[in-house]
């Protein structure tokens, strides 16, 4: 059903015309030949997607109506019908709020039109006010930090612990998980949030120009410095500046930085005067700073300072209790944000996503979702419209050319139980005839006896919902 339409017009036969075609278009049909009548059905709160009013009616003309519902209900899209389509009546509708007006005798085409724009323009409208309680809804900035796992409500709880102090934090992860996301929950947490929000990726820069991002510089402090220049940290001066992978930082820059933290100053390139700084510093990292400090790669006084409070972010494979809330939260903003109808994912698509090891994280979802909902013709996202290497023959053929990890060793069955697994199938499948049995592993059958004594491998008969050995 496409929606609901209100017919007003003292013309039983022009009311029967219009309830016939409206229903053969799909929708919902009330008719009025009482102005008044229809009033109070408005009034009553019933709703209406479109209202076509007559313009000429007894006792109340069609621009008393229109200004009278609309009176009650500024939303309602009323189309005003005219047989005599004078520009004084165009005009005077529209002022008084008519969404259009359509002439008689009635043009099929002509009134499809009209329609369509008129819902269409609803539709939009919905849209904005979904959108605009989406963001009402995701005020919080918790509550931009979607899961129900036990890790997220974990770290929700950190942030809401240490976001009101000054302290440094570090935050880590691997790419994708959402860690500038927790950095800027901490920082509208904290009294700084009316402060700014800065961030700089620490491996986007080369050095020279990292450092002068940072620290800023003066004029004619090298070649192309042609005025003074604030560092970030100087525009971060009284909020939060958050320094994304920390670790791609050089060695010289770990030793500014440490004194910033430090002494609460920095020193732009060419300058010989310190400048105060009042800034909380939040880092972010996917590699093990720890193992970078035993390498000497980092500096170990500055990991400790950065490493005052920690936040590590798992990856989605390993909380996959909140890849589809995620998924579900994206696909509903990315809709509204198209102006087109919320889409929905299919058991099966769901089961995929679920299923899926997410390399890149949330960053990687949400792409593979925007995609699907670019090529959604419809109201539902199928697994057709997800990247191959989703499905089941994908992951195994990934699975084919991809090297097991020494960690996904540890949680490989030895050899061992593989053997005991599979006689157990065997003899299972062959009904534990013990002679056929070693046939078809191609053992002799003393070695199957003993295999049996081995595995303490016993027969169960399944009679109802019992088991008899």
């Amino acid at each position: 059903m496409r929606g609901k339409v209100l017919v007003v017009d003292d013309e039983p036969g022009v009311c029967k015309f219009l309830k016939i075609f409206f229903e053969k278009e799909g929708f919902l049909v009330e008719t009025s030949t009482d102005p008044f009548e229809a009033l109070e059905v408005i009034k009553s709160g019933e709703s209406f997607d479109i209202v076509f009013a007559d313009i000429i009616m007894p006792n109340l003309n069609g621009i008393e109506f229109l200004t009278k519902a609309k009176m009650l209900n500024p939303e309602l899209k009323i189309i005003m019908i005219t047989a005599y389509a004078s520009i004084e009546t165009t005009i005077q509708s529209l002022r008084a709020g008519a969404f259009d007006y359509i002439t008689k005798p009635f043009k099929p085409e002509e009134i499809r039109n009209t329609i369509k724009r008129a819902l269409e323009l609803s539709s939009l409208r919905k849209e904005n006010i979904e959108l605009k309680e989406l963001i009402k809804a995701e005020s919080s900035s918790l509550d931009r930090i979607i899961g129900t796992s036990k890790a997220i409500n974990e770290i929700k709880n950190l942030i809401r612990r240490i976001a009101p102090t000054d302290s440094t934090v570090l935050i880590t992860g691997e790419s994708g998980t959402g860690k500038e996301l927790v950095a800027r929950a901490i920082h509208e947490l904290s009294g700084r949030s009316n402060g700014r929000f800065v961030s700089i990726n620490c491996g986007a820069l080369p050095e020279n120009l990292l450092e002068s991002e940072l620290f800023g510089h003066v004029k004619g402090a090298f070649t192309g410095a042609v005025r003074n220049k604030e560092g970030l940290f100087k525009v971060a001066d009284g909020g939060t500046f958050f320094l994304d992978e920390i670790a791609e930082l050089q060695p010289s820059l770990q030793v500014k930085l440490l004194r910033a933290l430090e002494e609460k100053t920095i020193i732009p390139i060419g300058a010989t005067e310190p400048i105060e700084v009042d800034v909380r510093l939040i880092a972010a990292t996917n590699a093990n700073l720890e193992e970078l400090v035993k390498k000497g790669v980092f500096r170990a006084d500055l990991f400790y300072r950065l490493n005052v409070f920690s936040i590590h972010i798992p990856p989605i494979r390993e909380r996959t209790e909140d890849i589809l809330p995620i998924a579900n939260n994206f696909i509903r903003k990315e809709c509204v944000k198209l102006g087109i109808p919320i889409k929905h994912l299919t058991k099966e698509a769901a089961e995929m996503l679920e299923r899926a090891r997410w390399e890149g994280n949330v960053r990687e979802l949400e792409n593979v979702l925007e995609r699907a909902i670019l090529l959604a013709s419809g109201d539902e996202i199928g697994p057709e419209l997800l990247p191959k290497h989703l499905t089941l023959e994908g992951i195994k053929e990934e699975a084919k050319s991809k090297p097991i990890s020494p960690e996904e060793l540890k949680f490989l069955p030895t050899l061992e139980e593989i053997e005991k697994a599979y006689i157990f199938w065997v003899l299972t499948n062959t009904n534990w005839q013990k002679q056929l049995a070693a046939k078809t592993m191609g053992i002799d059958i003393t070695t199957l006896y003993r295999k049996i004594e081995k595995y303490n491998l016993k027969q169960f008969e399944h009679k109802g919902e019992e088991y008899i050995k």
